[in-house]
């Protein structure tokens, strides 16, 4: 008999022996099935190692070897590395990338192979258009780096061919014999650009991986890549461990998103985590956006990075009739709104309906209003589970949490003192669908939510029908704001911006700037001239005088002038301890337990602030804290955090409370 150590999807740190038969099939890489317990759990085999800390009789032999596929020795230096930065057990990490066919007790069975059709002709490739100065310039820099690795930052406009340059560096890397990885935050964004890359490399068998697709469409298009007949893989995060023997670029298309964060279970970075797999694998990597996120700014323009990362710029849209859109503020405080928009923007939008164009009115908040209130008591639709408004949703007639989820009926008086006369406050996307459909009874209005977008094939018979030009007026989220190529949008009316400028995230101007200068960039993408309307209180603010300019690289120089003087990331690591009980007590005791640990004074570089409530304090009835560490080093952090862990995990706390450690936090 042969021990075999197991990594298991158990939340221990630590992996488990066990006995396999002498038949040479139990190698490292192998998936088994083994007893835990009263149940069995699939794992993965990370080590044979001569001896366990446990006689042969108190091991348990294996129930299965299942040999195919051998997961590869790159795969395992990933998820280890993952493991350790980011404080999670190995086996979590290891078993949460594999598609959930791997990960089943009972695997689905293999069907029979279908009888052979007749070879279809492939398609004809679609050419590739003739490159602007920049384009070319863009990808000699990348060209003359050659092979190994290499980061790029590929700050282009919006609509300045930022795809064109991806699509010419994957066609060199498949002449090369390779694959290639390519990222994609959402997958709202799969589709469009699965189109473009599928047209150009018909015959390059190209799959996708995102939650959407079914567990066996997911296995079979995960095993494609592993064997290598898939030559470009175009996933979601999760996309970022997909083995692939014979990779040769990784592509992240609009890096500064934050869905490319990964918010429970390990909270791990899929850009920060294909960085290092690139470093792993000696590739190249490019990281595209229109709005960097300031860490990879700061790696590719400030002097204190070194220049981690090749700066490449298009600073003109690809089209050359194309020009960015004139953007203009309008003053709310002069400005009667009515319903929210202004006569300014009322206008323009019919000029477009005269003119047969499309206007988008963007508006980051689904539902009907924010909250429905009584004037008499001051009654508010609270939810009942966490600290937050239920959104009314008029056109179902429900109350709804968009943070746990929990409705509620609307109520037909207040529950409170009885009133009759409850009102709506503020407005949400499906309030203005009705105010702009009686204003405009002509206009063909389309309204782009999660509320009616709920998957991906409604978001793409949505996306069809707006291409199709069968809508004039759209109403939409952040859905809108992104990757979207719609030639004959020309203007754009932001409303309800001004919250974001005040908030007490750090990240809070830097999302809002990004959000904006994206859909701002939806419009005058073609031909036709475009313009951008931002209804403001606030005027004369820096971020919106930015936006004006289309000026990135001015925002970014500010806030990074600001995070210096304030020691904010990318100028500090951070690490965030989170606790969340029923009783807020019990969450801040545990942290304030954690923050007392003894063995603290020896790590002097790392400085740990006060156990406080989230901003969100209450979340699907738990109560929330959190404390933060902050370090000017990033290896004194992991040092730190090392050694903290196991202190947490032996703290007595009460059965419900629940605690978890996140490294790099987005939010606080």
């Amino acid at each position: 008999m042969t021990i075999v150590r197991v990594a298991l999807d158990v939340p221990l740190h630590r992996c488990f022996d066990y006995l396999a038969p002498d038949a040479g099939r139990a190698e490292i890489g192998c998936r088994v099935r083994v007893p835990f317990g009263r149940r069995s759990l699939i794992g993965v085999i990370v080590d044979t190692p001569a001896q366990s800390d446990y006689s042969p009789e108190q091991l348990k032999p294996i129930e299965a070897i299942l040999n195919e596929p051998r997961l590869p020795a790159d795969w395992f230096r990933l998820t280890e590395f993952c493991a350790a930065y980011y404080q999670a057990p190995l086996g979590e990490v290891m078993l949460s990338t594999l598609p959930a066919g791997l990960r089943r007790l009972d695997p689905p069975k293999a069907r029979e192979p279908k009888a052979a059709k007749e070879a279809k002709e492939l398609p004809t490739p679609t050419l590739a258009p003739e490159l602007t100065v920049e384009q070319t310039n863009a990808l000699a820099v990348v060209r003359e780096a050659g092979s190994g690795f290499k980061p790029f930052l590929l700050f282009g406009v919006t609509g300045s061919g930022k795809t064109e340059v991806y699509l010419q560096l994957i066609a060199d890397a498949l002449k090369k014999g390779g694959q290639v990885l390519v990222l994609v935050p959402e997958i709202n964004l799969t589709p469009q650009l699965e189109a473009r890359v599928a047209a150009r490399f018909p015959a390059a068998g190209l799959v996708s991986l995102h939650s959407e697709l079914t567990e066996a469409a997911r296995l079979r298009n995960w095993k494609a890549a592993f064997d290598g007949r898939a030559r470009i893989v175009l996933g979601t995060r999760l996309a970022v461990f997909t083995p692939l023997p014979d990779l040769a670029l990784i592509i992240i298309d609009e890096e500064h998103d934050p869905s490319f964060k990964q918010q429970d279970g390990m909270r791990y970075s899929a850009r920060d985590v294909a960085v290092f797999r690139a470093h792993e694998r000696q590739v190249p990597i490019v990281l595209g956006s229109a709005t960097p996120s300031l860490e990879s700014w700061a790696n590719a323009t400030a002097k204190e990075m070194r220049g981690r990362y090749t700066l490449l710029t298009l600073k003109e849209r690809a089209i050359e009739q194309a020009r960015l859109p004139s953007v203009q503020r309008i003053d709310l405080r002069k400005e009667k709104a009515e319903e929210g928009l202004s006569g300014i923007l009322l206008e323009a939008i019919e000029k477009r309906l005269a003119r047969g164009e499309q206007s988008l009115v963007f508006l980051n908040r689904r539902g009907y209003a924010p909250v429905l209130a009584c004037t008499a008591c001051g009654w508010i639709s609270n939810c009942k589970r966490c600290a937050a408004n239920l959104v009314l949703h008029l056109a179902d007639k429900r109350l709804r949490c968009h943070h746990c989820g929990y409705e509620n009926r609307v109520p037909r008086t207040c529950p409170t003192c009885g009133n009759q006369d409850i009102h709506p406050f503020g407005r949400g996307t499906q309030r203005l669908e009705e105010f702009l459909t009686e204003r405009f009874p002509q206009a063909r209005i389309l309204r782009a939510d999660r509320d009616v977008a709920k998957s991906r094939k409604q978001w793409e018979a949505l996306v069809e029908k707006i291409h199709a030009g069968e809508a004039d007026i759209l109403v939409g989220t952040q859905m809108l704001a992104k990757g979207h190529d719609f030639p004959k949008l020309t203007l754009v009316g932001v409303v309800g911006a001004d919250a974001a400028l005040f908030a007490a995230d750090c990240r809070a101007p830097e999302r809002l700037f990004a959000q904006l200068m994206q859909v701002a960039g939806r419009a005058g993408r073609a031909e036709l001239p475009g313009q951008v309307l931002i209804q403001t209180q606030y005027p004369d603010h820096p971020l919106y005088g930015a936006i004006v300019t289309h000026d990135y690289p001015a925002f970014a120089a500010t806030q990074l002038a600001e995070r210096k003087v304030a020691g904010f990331p990318p100028y500090s690591h951070q690490a965030m301890l989170r606790a969340e009980a029923p009783q807020m007590a019990d969450a801040i005791a545990f942290l304030a337990t954690a923050r007392a640990w003894p063995e603290i004074e020896t790590h002097p570089a790392v400085t740990l602030y006060d156990p406080v409530p989230m901003r969100m304090a209450r979340l699907a009835n738990l109560e929330r804290g959190q404390l933060l560490v902050e370090c000017a080093s990033r290896p004194a952090l992991q040092a730190f955090l090392t050694a903290w862990r196991p202190q947490l995990e032996g703290i007595k706390a009460p059965s419900r409370l629940r605690w978890h450690l996140e490294v790099d936090p987005l939010e606080f």
